[in-house]
């Protein structure tokens, strides 16, 4: 009689810690400064971003990708060549090279964070900002 109350209480903790940790899977926090976007598998990146909270996903089918809203800085060394002036703003190449460290504050736009993800994926900053603080400070040199 007392091992059928054991098996039965063990069963009972079992499906509740297998019903604990669906729900833990399931649920999701969005910290404050912060956005995130839903990718679901079978209809892809979803059009809405949630807010800050506490959300739900469905397990295993959908994910959240969250983003910082708030603006960083980023410091962004370039080495570039500078074409000197001679004359008659005759260009000539004295082949000098200038070591530039712009410091660029970004944030994403957060009701384009859908397209940033389906276009750049989450290292959106890595590929962006080395290609436009270069052509910047190329023609500023």
């Amino acid at each position: 009689m007392a091992a059928q109350v054991l098996n039965t209480i063990g069963k009972i903790g079992v499906g509740l810690a297998i019903g604990a940790s669906v729900v833990n899977t399931a649920l999701y926090n969005v910290d404050g400064g912060s956005r995130a976007v839903i990718f679901d598998r079978f209809t892809g990146v979803k059009p809405n971003v949630v807010g800050e909270g506490t959300h739900f996903l469905i397990p295993l089918v959908q994910r959240a990708i969250i983003y910082d809203i708030r603006s960083r800085p980023r410091n962004v060394p370039v080495i570039t060549g500078s074409k000197g002036i001679v004359g008659d703003e005759c260009p000539r190449d004295d082949l000098q090279n200038v070591q530039i460290t712009l410091r660029v504050l970004f944030r994403p736009i957060p009701k384009e964070l859908p397209h940033i993800y389906a276009t750049l994926g989450e290292d959106y900053d890595e590929r962006v900002l080395p290609s436009i603080t270069n052509e910047v400070l190329k023609a500023v040199v």
